[in-house]
């Protein structure tokens, strides 16, 4: 979908994160919170979605990874239908995918006047999607999205996570998340796991790690206006990272509460295949 900018439109030409253009032997990879889409309080709350759509194409990114996705939500819907650009008549991961991408998304949690998951989209075709609840108590509803996708002839798993505020629920979400990689992906596969992991202390690190995935290097991306903390990440399995960027400003930082995390991956030649 190509959108004009319109007046309305605050995102500069990114820099330093995509200044750059990608290499052709490169897997580019964005992972962004995006706040379903809207920001600010009361009658100071603004519709960011169509922003984050000329963001998202900004990146020129082979897979994006999305959390805090809306497919509807009734009261916003209401609320925006009458501004200048409106309430997307589609769900937020189709509107934000550019012309061609495929999209996968699933729900994760049901709220009063609507509901939010994650997304994936794709430059490449996708494979059969695969949702998983991993909430841990009623106050979180959480969920794994599983993907794969076909890159340079070989096949690689995504899975797109957003998991909970409490340390205990995120350790126990973990250890979900390599049992299915453990179940559902084959050895000789590669993985590529994004997206808001809420790790402040950084204590998922341990159990990832010692299951095979590599932590990508990590950047502060959270909160947006200034970062601190490197919420949203990566870890691979069968590849290498070679650039880790995050866009900031203060455009980037009216859009989400996070900051998008955008990076290239190689093959890094461990992998077997049986």
């Amino acid at each position: 979908m190509h959108r004009l900018p319109g007046r309305g439109f605050r995102v500069p030409v990114p820099e330093p994160a995509l200044a750059h253009a990608p290499a052709q032997d490169a897997l580019r990879v964005a992972t962004y919170n995006i706040h379903k889409g809207v920001r600010g309080l009361g009658p100071r709350k603004r519709l960011e979605i169509h922003n984050l759509g000329l963001a998202v194409e900004s990146f020129d990114a082979d897979v994006v990874c999305l959390q805090e996705v809306r497919l509807f939500h009734h009261r916003d819907a209401r609320r925006f239908q009458h501004s200048r650009q409106g309430w997307p008549a589609e769900g937020q991961a189709d509107f934000l995918a550019p012309e061609g991408y495929a999209v996968a998304y699933r729900t994760n949690a049901i709220t009063r006047h609507g509901e939010h998951g994650n997304a994936l989209i794709s430059r490449w075709p996708l494979g059969a999607v695969g949702h998983h609840d991993v909430s841990d108590h009623r106050f979180e509803q959480r969920g794994l999205l599983h993907v794969p996708f076909d890159w340079m002839g070989r096949r690689v798993h995504a899975v797109v996570v957003h998991f909970g505020l409490m340390k205990a629920s995120r350790a126990r979400q973990a250890q979900r998340l390599l049992d299915l990689l453990e179940s559902e992906v084959p050895a000789g596969e590669a993985v590529l796991v994004g997206g808001d992991f809420n790790d402040w202390s950084e204590q998922l690190d341990a159990p990832l790690t010692a299951a095979g995935l590599v932590r990508s290097p990590v950047r502060a991306s959270f909160p947006s206006r200034v970062p601190l903390w490197s919420l949203d990440r990566f870890y691979v399995r069968g590849l290498r990272c070679t650039t880790v960027e995050v866009p900031r400003g203060v455009a980037w930082a009216r859009m989400s509460d996070h900051l998008p995390v955008v990076a290239e991956f190689a093959w890094d030649g461990q992998l077997t295949t049986d």
